[in-house]
């Protein structure tokens, strides 16, 4: 076991300046105490060098007046501290590029990307190729560093103004781009033009190319140090980010946290995420901070999904402006800190997995399911689409799998999903899913895709005639978006629910009818025979919807099926509100309990509206019905140590839990019993 996976993080990352170079070590190490940081992220090379190099390609920021990176690390290990080196290769100083072009982004029209002195540098380059393996291996020859990152991997086609320069045609790129698939990268020109799909394709294969040369670098010399960036190739540890930025449109994503962690740590079973939350507003504003209340649930999401804990901001703690975020940062670390052997141990029940898919174009489908599970408070861990065949045995512990959006399946893939099917659990596809996969969603769903409709504004589907959907008692139609697959089923038992309403006039309100049921529907219900799963096919986006405008209609639409599909087999029932972020899982042997215990977490994201996060509101106490939990169990607060009661029924055991700040959380001890059947990381 290494250090990186006996331990979870509290890290802290000074992501210095270059004046920063003749920074207090000792009080630096005296502000990291007050978090209980186990971890320091902190510059070490690449764009600027803050430890005196001896390469003539780096260059060493010229404020520096000692070996601040020796010195750090040294005083980071005395104070019981890991340190993670931090280095950024996608851009160099200009004195660099005048002695070596070659090794620089260009436009299409030749130009290089200056910004304030500081040159865009090119993946497929020998700076980041092979010269970047020698600042690696000086740092980590010389110094006792724990793990190393790498900012901003990868093709970076913006300036930190958010100037788009499009991809990079160097000669390494054009020469790399033809070797690859024989095409001339001087004809692509971005988004929508043939070659985009074998573009992304070029990126992922040199990306992984240069991942795997640092790993087999790395991992030869030191291999009990730690790889930490972006990308989840080859490396330990998966970074991501909760920032905000000014231009980005709405709505906020309110689950920024646990969306990352969640879709790391559930497809990736030998790494762990480690989701950063950006203190400053923005790039531009780097020293004003998002609201503390914005802070509370980035932290605590993480916390409560038994994973590392990650605080970043701009330079040094001494003189730093904004101090408003540090005491609620801290609360969160030290809590952690008092209980770390518990949550380096947990492993989440889940009943559902849902799919993250490849393709950006099902961003806002999946991000709405996502959103759907969490208020409907169903367990539910993610996997990405190209780990379902790797994480095969892991899907099988849940009941369901859902596909948002998914385009397109391997064989193998397909293979996959078919044999969970005959397993017994369920699959629901929504937002168009393999629509243009004929075999996949004949195999999977028993459809064919008759054709798609891409404007079908002013268009419902019909509530009214079935009873499935529990939420919608009053609700007859609810709206459709911006396209509709028209499906047609083999199997005459397949239900036929949700009637398509096609759109009709709208305006002026004198002309506002004419709706009538085509004969198509929004939803195809296949059930399965015997022991295998059934079938749910949304010819529609209710994920899309959701994400973009929060209508319930959707979510329940969805949720209201899956929990029929899944009647009697969810771990865990409550009437707590939308609001409230529920976290279920195992202590695991290892962890402080000497017996089976479970940690039911709450987050309470009350406070937020949209645009502003603010105190949180207290709840009062809401029913939980936990399954499988043995009638000796009881329950305990964790912060307190307060017992809480514990009621047996037939549906499990039910305790009334309140929620009076931003998180709340209960051991429950089971005995040796053990508790909830389900899936587990």
């Amino acid at each position: 076991m290494t250090w990186w996976t006996k331990q979870r993080l509290r890290m802290i990352q000074n992501n210095l300046r270059e004046i920063d170079a003749d920074l207090d070590v000792d009080q630096l190490m005296e502000e990291l105490k007050r978090y209980e940081a186990n971890t320091l992220m902190m510059n070490a090379g690449g764009m600027f060098a803050f430890y005196p190099t001896k390469l003539p390609f780096q260059y060493k920021t010229p404020y520096l007046k000692k070996d601040l990176l020796g010195e750090a690390v040294e005083q980071a290990h005395r104070n019981g501290m890991r340190f993670i080196a931090r280095f950024d290769f996608s851009k160099a100083h200009e004195s660099l590029f005048a002695s070596n072009p070659e090794w620089f982004y260009r436009t299409r029209d030749g130009r290089e990307v200056n910004y304030h002195g500081i040159v865009h540098t090119c993946l497929n380059s020998e700076y980041q190729q092979q010269l970047s393996l020698r600042m690696i291996d000086e740092v980590i020859t010389s110094y006792e560093v724990d793990g190393i990152f790498f900012n901003m991997f990868g093709y970076q086609h913006w300036d930190y103004s958010g100037n788009h320069y499009g991809p990079c045609y160097c000669d390494n790129c054009v020469r790399r781009f033809r070797e690859y698939c024989g095409e001339d990268l001087l004809v692509y020109d971005g988004a929508g033009h043939p070659l985009h799909e074998r573009y992304r394709e070029f990126q992922d294969y040199t990306a992984r190319e240069v991942l795997e040369r640092i790993h087999d670098a790395v991992k030869a010399k030191r291999p009990e140090v730690a790889i930490c960036t972006y990308h989840p190739h080859k490396v330990d540890l998966v970074r991501k980010e909760s920032n905000t930025a000014l231009r980005r449109p709405y709505p906020l994503w309110l689950y920024s946290a646990s969306e990352n962690v969640a879709s790391v740590e559930g497809s990736y079973p030998d790494k762990w995420a480690s989701n950063c939350s950006i203190n400053a507003i923005d790039l531009n504003y780097r020293f004003t901070g998002v609201s503390r209340h914005e802070i509370e649930v980035r932290l605590y999401e993480n916390l409560a999904n038994g994973s590392n804990l990650d605080f970043c901001i701009i330079g040094v703690f001494e003189g730093y402006p904004d101090r408003a975020n540090f005491a609620s940062a801290q609360e969160v670390f030290r809590l952690h800190h008092a209980h770390e052997q518990m949550y380096n141990a947990l492993s989440p029940v889940v009943d559902v997995t849902l799919v993250k898919p490849e393709h950006g174009v099902a961003r806002d489908e999946y991000l709405g399911l996502f959103k759907m599970l969490k208020e409907r408070h169903i367990p539910f861990a993610v996997v990405t689409e190209e780990r379902l065949v790797p994480q095969l045995e892991q899907i099988k512990r849940s009941k369901a799998v859902i596909l948002p959006g998914v385009r397109r399946l391997t064989g193998d893939q397909t293979e996959a999903l078919a044999s969970l099917r005959q397993a017994g659990l369920h699959l629901i596809g929504t937002g168009l899913a393999l629509a243009e996969d004929e075999e996949a969603l004949r195999r999977l769903f028993g459809a064919t895709c008759v054709g798609i409709e891409r404007d079908v504004t002013a268009s419902y589907f019909d509530t009214s005639d079935s009873g499935r959907f529990r939420s919608l008692a009053d609700r007859g139609w609810v709206i459709g978006g911006d396209a509709f697959a028209e499906l047609r089923y083999d199997d005459e038992t397949a239900e036929a629910l949700l009637p398509y309403i096609e759109t009709a006039s709208f305006g002026p309100p004198e002309r506002a009818y004419g709706h009538r049921c085509d004969g198509r529907f929004g939803l195809g219900l296949l059930r399965g025979a015997g022991d295998t799963g059934s079938a749910a096919y949304y010819a529609f986006a209710p994920g899309t919807l959701y994400a973009r405008h929060g209508y319930e209609d959707h979510k329940h639409v969805v949720a209201d099926v899956l929990e029929q599909l899944l009647d009697g087999q969810l771990s865990l029932l409550t009437d707590a509100p939308s609001v409230v972020e529920t976290f279920l899982h195992r202590i695991e042997d290892g962890g402080e309990a000497s017996e089976s215990e479970l940690l039911l977490q709450l987050v309470n994201l009350s406070g937020y509206n949209g645009t502003t996060y603010t105190e949180s509101l207290p709840l009062a106490p809401m029913r939980y019905t936990i399954r499988g939990v043995p009638e000796m169990a009881q329950a305990y607060r964790l912060r307190t140590g307060e017992p809480v009661p514990v009621q047996h029924t037939p549906d499990g055991a039910v305790l009334e839990l309140g929620c009076e700040g931003r998180y709340e959380a209960v051991r429950i001890v089971c005995g040796e019993t053990g508790a909830v059947k389900g899936g587990t990381r």
